[in-house]
């Protein structure tokens, strides 16, 4: 009976193991979804939100004239575009941005060369009322965006954000630290 016990005991304990190091693979911080789309992406085309689903997601806020934040965050996207192919990782990336009245398609298309962007699974998406960004970064990204008085930049938050395959912003990082970078990629690769 004492050995019984003691390998109920010794299998109970193995099983919270399991169970806890399963929960520290990935910690979501975020629970909201993506509002039922349909943008212009940077070759004319339209996404819809079905277009993202089945698909795991890093999305940001951007803007092509960006004189601060949107160069590092470009750079750091960039970043984790090349270690999750180096690393096969299949995810996908998509950038709002928060100036569609100036952000044409064709100017997030040049925006995408000069940072020699790998357009195969990098979306950039215009096609949309200035409110309606806003609204979106509000409700779905709860961060703000706004137009800064007597100038043509935009107040926008910097944070990554992992979209999951039903199409539900699921996780929030931050798109300017190094750290958070890796951290990306290793929460990538336990759901991929």
């Amino acid at each position: 009976m004492r050995m019984m016990k003691r390998i109920l005991f010794i299998s109970g304990f193995a099983l919270l193991l399991i169970l806890a190091a399963c929960g520290d693979k990935f910690e979501s911080n975020m629970s909201r979804d993506i509002p039922d789309i349909a943008y212009t992406d940077q070759n004319g085309e339209t996404v819809e939100l079905d277009d993202l689903k089945g698909k795991w997601w890093v999305a940001d806020l951007i803007f092509t004239n960006c004189e601060t934040v949107c160069i590092p965050m470009t750079l750091n996207m960039l970043k984790i575009q090349e270690q999750a192919a180096e690393k096969g990782l299949d995810v996908n990336f998509l950038s709002f941005s928060v100036d569609p009245e100036y952000d044409s398609p064709e100017v997030l298309r040049e925006y995408a060369d000069e940072y020699s962007v790998d357009l195969d699974n990098w979306t950039f998406l215009t096609g949309y009322e200035f409110e309606t960004i806003q609204e979106i970064a509000e409700e779905t990204f709860l961060t703000g965006v706004q137009k800064e008085a007597n100038s043509d930049q935009v107040n926008h938050g910097t944070r990554f954000y992992l979209i999951n395959p039903e199409g539900k912003v699921i996780k929030h990082y931050s798109g300017l630290e190094l750290d958070a970078l890796e951290k990306i990629i290793e929460d990538l690769d336990n759901v991929l």
